[in-house]
């Protein structure tokens, strides 16, 4: 694994992109075990939960989804990101992905000012939303997903307060 720069102007945008980074990595390892123990995903028509592989490419797809959002609304380059492999070669090409689209967000963020991230407001998902709403919500994005194949796997989990 490779470090990310400590020349961000925004630490909290570094920190962020580190966060995403640890729990994309996270997610993998939870959907591995979830691979594993054959999970059969809850029955439902959104294709994102066809399978396995379809959430894996979902969690990656979307991932890459927000790094090109927030570099086209600062007006940066695009990030160059392949898309991920298709659902049938996914499972074999998930650490050379994951590898590339890590990469892939550890810079493009790094010289932003701080104001850049909270100065407006964006039109997505229906909602309005600053650059930093987009970037802590894609930290929570395998988060979310990571919790829901625990869950799933019957993995103990810390308690509610219910």
């Amino acid at each position: 694994m490779e470090t990310l720069p400590t020349g961000f102007r925004y630490r909290g945008a570094r920190a962020l992109v580190l966060l995403h980074e640890r729990h994309m990595r996270r997610f993998l390892l939870a959907w591995r075990d979830a691979d594993a123990a054959d999970l059969v995903l809850p029955e439902t028509t959104d294709i994102d939960y066809a399978s396995r592989a379809a959430l894996l490419r979902h969690v990656f797809g979307a991932a890459g989804n927000y790094i090109r959002w927030m570099t086209a609304q600062l007006e940066l380059p695009d990030p160059a990101l392949d898309e991920p492999p298709d659902v049938d070669t996914i499972a074999v090409r998930a650490d050379d992905y994951l590898e590339h689209l890590l990469e892939r967000w550890r810079t493009p963020l790094a010289d932003v000012p701080v104001e850049r991230f909270g100065d407006r407001t964006y039109p997505v998902w229906g909602v309005a939303s600053t650059v930093e709403g987009v970037l802590e919500h894609a930290v929570m994005h395998p988060i979310r997903h990571t919790f829901q194949l625990e869950e799933l796997m019957g993995h103990d989990l810390p308690p509610t307060g219910e």
